[in-house]
């Protein structure tokens, strides 16, 4: 299957602006072999679910950062049971984690802000994941985050791309909400982590994320001991700045 080249990604961009999910699935199903959808154990689900359905054995991976929820690891096996997919977790490297851990203990964050952690374990395991692949998926919404409120169908990933590695992003669910997402699931009996019905909304790791009280943002609910405005963890920080 052709790679499609960097210089036609404008073009690309008019042609999915204001797109739903599956147009923008195909199209980078259509121009990527080398492809996968990056999974955080929430609602990325009705992505992979999706997916599934257009390409049998698609590739998924997922960070374990060795903090996550017991519910949120016993979703990912479920997902990995129930989609015909390639599912691969990822790991932090255990020397900086370590050393973190040694120098400043378990919940540094709280006192440094959650920058250093987020960067060790998942930042970094998924820079070492992407450097092998052309292009990603991502289940990143516009209403998720009022950093997200720019985010594109399409887009050069400036955070990950190096020189002579151009690598592109999709974000299928761009232009959907939240509700939409719920819709899909419950139509389509898709499994979802059993944490939202306690009240989680987005779903991280167990020390950083708590539910939201009726009619707060999702957000509310990672990292709420710091300014809204800093709620992203570094995956897609820079490409939201840009």
């Amino acid at each position: 299957m052709k790679t499609q080249s960097p210089f036609d990604l404008s073009a690309l961009q008019q042609t999915l602006k204001g797109k739903g999910p599956l147009p923008i699935l195909k199209a980078a199903l259509a121009h990527y072999e080398n492809i996968a959808i990056s999974f955080s154990g929430a609602e990325d689900v009705a992505l992979i679910d999706m997916a599934s359905r257009l390409r049998a054995g698609i590739r998924i991976f997922t960070l374990d950062t060795g903090r996550l929820h017991p519910e949120t690891y016993q979703f990912i096996e479920k997902v990995r049971e129930t989609f015909d997919i390639r599912l691969e977790i990822l790991s932090p490297e255990a020397a900086p984690l370590q050393q973190m851990v040694n120098e400043k203990g378990l919940y540094s964050f709280l006192r440094d802000g959650h920058q250093e952690c987020c960067a060790i374990r998942k930042v970094e395991p998924l820079r070492r994941q992407l450097q092998g692949l052309d292009a990603w998926l991502t289940g990143q919404r516009r209403d998720q985050n009022p950093t997200r409120a720019e985010l594109a169908e399409v887009e050069i990933d400036v955070t990950f791309s190096g020189p002579g590695k151009t690598l592109v992003k999709f974000n299928p669910l761009a232009n959907w909400s939240s509700s939409q997402v719920w819709d899909y699931i419950e139509a389509y009996q898709v499994p979802y982590n059993g944490l939202h019905e306690r009240g989680f909304i987005s779903i991280g790791c167990e020390p950083c994320t708590r539910p939201v009280r009726p009619n707060q943002h999702e957000r509310e609910g990672r990292w709420w001991w710091e300014d809204g405005a800093k709620k992203e963890c570094g995956l897609h920080a820079a490409n939201l700045e840009s």
